[in-house]
């Protein structure tokens, strides 16, 4: 049964957003708020299974709260919900890790599959602004792989990325070291890549696809 916070600047939205997936069974609104600043405090009081939240808010948007919430609680699931499919704002949403991106004009069936599979460790993204997430051809493949990741594997696959071995990894997201471990072996399995240096490598390409990719002398443990 997923434990929901629910943040829209506009209560009448928030409203009937929390009277609509009430009517799911198994849905639990735990708090709302039409502040995205508040997100963190009721994250840790309430301490949700998903985050829902609209774009684009005045002071404090969705960006703003994926950023801040992904600071202290790197593993909690964060669905944008918004009217918008701005191109630049996709891609920084993604990139920043939210879980899913969808327009606020789905069924309220699919609203609610949305936020089952993004609590369940998946990613959703509306087909409609999934063209947005990457910029060009080759790095739009690449993100199709990425979305098999959760938002805990794509967090340690960026550290992959950057040469970090997994005692670093450990040390940056205060995880155990047998924590990362798992996720370092998920990643081998999911992007079938043979060793950690490949996948090092695979992962610099697609998460920075304009970058070019560092050598890597040794592979690292893991």
């Amino acid at each position: 049964m997923p434990k929901i916070l629910l943040i829209d600047d506009h209560r009448v939205i928030l409203d009937g957003l929390k009277l609509l997936l009430e009517t799911f069974e198994g849905f639990e609104i735990v708090a709302t708020s039409t502040d995205g600043r508040r997100a963190n405090a009721l994250v840790r009081k309430w301490e949700p299974d998903v985050v829902v939240t609209d774009a684009a808010m005045p002071e404090f948007s969705g960006l703003d709260v994926v950023h801040d919430l992904g600071k202290h609680y790197p593993q909690l699931p964060i669905l944008v919900l918004t009217t918008f499919d701005d191109a630049s704002l996709v891609h920084s949403l993604m990139k920043a890790g939210a879980a899913g991106y969808i327009l606020k004009d789905v069924s309220p069936e699919q609203l609610a599959e949305a936020i089952t599979q993004v609590a369940q460790g998946g990613v959703v993204l509306d087909p409609r602004v999934a063209r947005f997430a990457y910029t060009n051809p080759a790095a739009a493949q690449q993100s199709q792989e990425l979305a098999i990741l959760t938002r805990a594997e794509r967090t340690v696959a960026e550290l992959v990325a950057q040469g970090a071995n997994n005692a670093e990894i450990a040390s940056t997201l205060h995880l155990a070291e047998g924590t990362v471990k798992n996720h370092v072996s998920s990643l081998l399995r999911k992007l079938q890549a043979r060793d950690r240096t490949v996948l090092a490598l695979h992962l610099a390409r697609a998460l920075n696809p304009q970058d070019p990719v560092p050598g890597t002398d040794a592979a690292p443990r893991y």
